[in-house]
C-alpha cells in the first residue's frame, strides 16, 4: 500500500465519488464522515482477483479503479485509497495488517490490511474495506464496546496474536473477527500480502466471485457466486444476464458480457 503526497492526490475527485460535499477536518468526526461515505459508496469486490487479474496497488491504478472507473475493490484498494485520502487531509495515519478469523481453520495468514489513525494522542482503527458489512472507525481501547454497523464489536488483548476485535454474535456471545499488532507494516510486506490474497489457488478470493455494499441502515446487500442477499432474503441468480445487471444495478459495477461469462458461475 504506496502512499501519494497529498498535494498529488485528487481529493475533489475522490470526495465527489464518495458523495462528500466538502472535506471533512482532520478529526474523529472527519474521520467518520469519511469511512461511512466511503463504505456507503464504494463496493467491496473481488472480480479483478476472480477473473486472474493481478491487484495492482501502485496508487494511481488504485484511483483509477475506484474512482475514476468507478469500480470497487477489495481490503488493499479500499484502504490504499482511503490512506490516500486521510494524508491529502491533514490526517496522521499508517497501514496495518491483521489475521481474519472468520471461517479460519487453524491460525490464518495476514491477509487484511486497514489503517492505524492517530487523533490528539488517541488511536484509532479505520477500516474501508472489510468486506464483511459496515463497520465505523474505533478507538483502540481494551474491553471498551461499540455499537457499530448494528453489531457490538470490542478490542480485547490477546496472548498470541496482540490485539483482537470481536463481534458480538447471537446470544451476546463474542467472537474474534481479526487480530493484528501494530509493528511497523512495509510495502513490501502488503506487496506479498495482496499476492497471497489475489492469486493463490486455494484463497477465497480467487475460488469466489464477491460482491457487498452497506446501506445507510446498516444492512449489507452482498453476492456470493450466485446468491444475492438483501433485506427480503436471498435468491439464485439464474443466468449470466441477469448477474450482469444485478451488478450494475445494485453495486455499480459495470462488467462486459464476456467479463460476466469468464467469471465461470453458469
Amino acid at each position: 500500500m504506496s502512499t501519494v503526497t497529498p498535494d498529488s492526490f485528487d481529493l475533489a475527485a475522490y470526495l465527489e465519488r464518495i458523495g462528500l460535499d466538502n472535506a471533512p477536518l482532520p478529526d474523529a468526526d472527519g474521520l467518520l464522515a469519511l469511512q461511512r461515505t466511503h463504505r456507503l459508496s464504494i463496493p467491496f469486490e473481488n472480480l479483478d482477483a476472480r477473473l486472474g487479474r493481478a491487484i495492482d496497488l501502485d496508487p494511481a491504478a488504485v484511483f483509477a479503479k475506484l474512482v475514476t472507473r468507478r469500480r470497487g475493490g477489495y481490503c488493499f484498494e479500499h484502504n490504499s485509497l482511503f490512506l490516500n485520502a486521510l494524508a491529502a487531509l491533514g490526517f496522521e495515519a499508517r497501514p496495518l495488517l491483521g489475521r481474519v478469523w472468520l471461517f479460519a481453520d487453524g491460525v490464518p495468514a495476514r491477509t487484511h490490511c486497514f489503517s492505524l489513525v492517530s487523533i490528539d494522542g488517541d488511536q484509532w482503527i479505520a477500516d474501508a474495506g472489510f468486506g464483511g458489512g459496515y463497520t465505523e472507525p474505533m478507538l483502540l481501547d481494551a474491553g471498551r464496546e461499540a455499537d457499530v454497523g448494528g453489531a457490538t464489536h470490542r478490542f480485547v488483548h490477546d496472548d498470541a496474536h496482540g490485539w483482537m476485535l470481536e463481534r458480538a454474535g447471537a446470544g451476546g456471545q463474542f467472537k474474534p473477527q481479526y487480530s493484528f499488532d501494530l509493528q511497523q507494516v512495509w510495502p513490501a510486506d502488503l506487496a506479498m500480502a495482496n499476492h497471497y490474497t489475489g492469486s493463490w489457488p486455494e484463497s477465497r478470493f480467487v475460488i469466489n466471485a464477491i460482491a457487498g455494499l452497506p446501506r445507510a441502515d446498516g444492512q449489507l446487500v452482498s453476492l456470493m457466486n450466485r446468491t444475492f442477499t438483501d433485506e427480503t432474503g436471498k435468491r439464485e441468480i439464474a443466468n449470466a444476464e441477469e448477474l450482469r445487471s444485478c451488478l450494475a444495478d445494485v453495486f455499480g459495477i459495470a462488467l462486459s458480457g464476456e467479463e460476466v461469462a469468464a467469471l465461470g458461475l453458469f
